[in-house]
């Protein structure tokens, strides 16, 4: 797999009340602005698409279908608790080839150790065809603290997923 020369980056909103107008979509804005400064600051190119829907494990699954192979990062907010339409976690995961546990699993019990609730999410990461996948909360406020931990790792993560054996950087 080839190094990108741009990086084309999906964010995915579910939310069945932001779907349907009742509320304003912050968390997926927050994504943008977040992943657009990184990748400004290490001035490499890149694209970045929203999309709202509610929350529909088909209606997912098929943008998931057709993302894997067109984008080099996806990202999902919300549907990664454990309500009955938190469904983001069991759709996204049957898409990853490989999974990266870790970087969920330390977000969870660092933020854990001070909101137990932040237990409760189920968020997964790996990969899914060229693409690297994140599944956030659907609050801002969390949607910041993982990214906090995940642009910690993602230059790194992104070399290995490239075959890239080095531990530099991959700006230009």
């Amino acid at each position: 797999m080839n190094f990108p020369g741009k990086f084309d980056v999906l964010i995915i909103t579910l939310s069945d009340r932001a779907s349907r107008g009742e509320y304003e979509d912050l968390s997926g804005p927050e994504v943008e602005k977040r992943i657009s400064d990184f990748f400004e600051l290490r001035k490499l190119k890149f694209s970045v698409k929203r999309v709202l829907i509610p929350d529909d494990p088909s209606w997912l699954g098929k943008i998931m279908e057709e993302a894997k192979d067109s984008c080099n990062i996806i990202f999902t907010t919300g549907g990664t608790g454990i309500g009955p339409r938190d469904i983001t976690v069991d759709t996204v995961r049957k898409y990853l080839e490989k999974e990266i546990p870790g970087i969920m699993e330390f977000i969870r019990l660092k933020y854990g150790a001070t909101y137990p609730a932040a237990l409760l999410s189920r968020g997964v990461a790996g990969i899914a065809g060229k693409a690297l996948v994140y599944t956030l909360p659907g609050s801002v406020k969390a949607v910041t603290e993982y990214l906090d931990e995940i642009f910690r790792t993602l230059e790194h993560t992104v070399l290995m997923q490239y075959g890239i054996d080095t531990h530099g950087s991959i700006s230009k």
